[in-house]
């Protein structure tokens, strides 16, 4: 199992993603303080909280009025990570799970009643009461990847129509775990989805979801038949890792970013895959549109920036310092107000170097 642990360890540092090791350190880093609970507020209306190390994905949760973040608790010797959850306005933590497993993506089902987890080194998914906190189910996946390491599920999102949730694996060959919401029973696995499944986005109108990988493609998945439909590589032979995906069905535009390879937000045609333009925006993390407001959010790990894009010409509205790396991002649900989780580097051990942030920004 140590080996399985050593090449999920090897594959989170290439994504710069959701996978780490489960395997403490040989030599554990000193103590750090606790962080500073206090709210930091900086100009034009961003405030900044430090939280935990491992701070991933966050989701809003309409029926708790809350914030949701997932958190690895990436600290040598700690076994297991937590799920916050923080007043949207304030950032105050007013709820907190420990749980055995350590929480990387995060999605939340219509209502925001339930919310899952992804658990990528214990190779499963966890669901939770939104209300309460606790723990309504788990799922863990025993498939294995051709080098006999277990998968590590990175993203997870949620279709109500169907009440069905896709679950990407980050092996070789990666695969798409398509799973009933509300029993957390497998219903089929998608097979053969290229190198490291990273990024899904659902089209409900259009019966399709999308996913993203290593091998640079953008699958087009058949949700009726769960069969893939297309496999376009729009890098064409350049080397690409494409990771995180959004979508504007009224412009048939779908955005698909890459962080170490080309470097680009590439901006596809989601009905045929055609490349309409690559943004110069450089290293390129997290992607959100935001309909309400006609602006794409993109965060740059690399830079340690936050790019605000008109959604129509792609003009640079803003550009936020959210040092050293903004990673992940949500909005709440008037589009006025954008929330971004703040990595630090990876230790040599993959644990986390310092405490990590929430930040929420004020868009109106």
């Amino acid at each position: 199992m140590r080996t399985s642990f050593r090449s999920l360890s090897l594959l989170a540092a290439a994504l710069l993603a959701l996978v780490l090791p489960l395997q403490a350190s040989a030599q554990a880093l000193a103590p750090q303080a606790a962080p500073d609970t206090a709210v930091q507020n900086g100009p034009d209306g961003v405030q900044r909280r430090e939280l935990a190390r491992g701070v991933y994905e966050a989701r809003y949760s309409r029926a708790a009025n809350a914030l949701f973040v997932a958190s690895s608790e990436a600290v040598p010797n700690v076994k297991g990570g937590a799920l916050y959850r923080l007043d949207p306005q304030t950032l105050e933590t007013t709820g907190l799970t420990h749980t055995d497993g350590r929480n990387f993506g995060l999605a939340v089902d219509a209502d925001g009643a339930t919310l899952y987890a992804t658990n990528s080194v214990d190779s499963g998914i966890t669901a939770f009461d939104a209300a309460t906190g606790e723990v309504k189910g788990r799922l863990r996946f025993e498939e294995r990847a051709s080098d006999g390491s277990r998968y590590g599920p990175r993203q997870v999102i949620h279709d109500p129509a169907t009440g069905t949730l896709y679950v990407g694996g980050v092996g070789d060959p990666g695969v798409i775990w398509v799973v009933d919401a509300a029993t957390l029973t497998l219903r089929t696995t998608i097979q053969n989805a290229g190198k490291w499944v990273t990024g899904l986005l659902l089209d409900r109108d259009a019966g399709r979801l999308y996913a993203a990988n290593g091998d640079g493609e953008v699958l087009v998945i058949d949700t009726a038949t769960h069969a893939i439909s297309q496999r376009w590589k729009p890098g064409g032979d350049e080397e690409a890792l494409l990771l995180n995906l959004a979508l504007d069905p009224g412009t048939h535009r779908l955005f698909v970013t890459d962080h170490s390879k080309l470097k680009t937000v590439l901006v596809l045609d989601s009905r045929d895959g055609r490349v309409r333009q690559r943004l110069p925006v450089g290293d390129s993390m997290g992607i959100l549109l935001n309909p309400v407001r006609g602006e794409l959010y993109v965060t740059h790990r690399d830079q340690g920036t936050l790019s605000v894009l008109d959604a129509g010409d792609y003009r640079v509205l803003r550009t936020i310092a959210l040092p050293p790396n903004p990673n992940s991002l949500e909005l709440d649900p008037t589009g006025q107000v954008l929330y971004v989780t703040v990595k630090t580097p990876f230790n040599k051990d993959y644990s986390a170097s310092g405490f990590e942030s929430v930040v929420r920004i004020a868009l109106d």
